[in-house]
């Protein structure tokens, strides 16, 4: 008669066969988790700023002024001028970029619910992560969610 350890070694190694369905629930939250990661890191990345906007012409004013003051900068005061030069062309071609959120923004819309359902999140988590209303709306997610 087999001992205790020696029924449990073999029951350890049996394999679960995982179902089709399941296999599907799994893929199914892994895409649905990718689509709300996407549009929350989007939108995370594109918040507004506190403090006054500046312009494309402003940005390239002051890029005007860093030109003319490097030429008679020590090297310490150089270096952090260099940095705010290249701080500055960043934000000047993100401005000129304008992202379109729109495709992220329909893919968070398809998987939001579902998520949402699974996950236990509501409404007001949603918001306070920077989701518009408009967007959770199209989702089908609503203040009582």
């Amino acid at each position: 008669m087999p001992s205790k350890s020696t029924k449990t070694a073999a029951k350890s190694t049996r394999k679960r066969a995982m179902s089709d369905d399941h296999k599907a629930a799994l893929a199914q939250g892994r895409s649905e988790g990718r689509a709300v990661a996407r549009y929350l890191a989007a939108l995370d990345a594109h918040k507004p700023k506190r403090g006054r906007k500046r312009t494309a012409e402003s940005i390239k004013a002051r890029l005007d002024r860093i030109e003319d003051q490097l030429k008679q900068a020590d090297p310490l005061n150089a270096v952090h001028l260099r940095q705010e030069r290249t701080d500055l062309r960043n934000e000047l071609a993100s401005q000129q970029a304008k992202l379109d959120l729109s495709d992220l923004e329909d893919e968070f819309v398809r998987a939001a619910k579902g998520y949402s359902e699974r996950k236990g999140i509501s409404y007001g988590t949603w918001r306070e992560s920077g989701v518009p209303a408009a967007v959770l709306k199209r989702a089908g997610i609503g203040r009582g969610a």
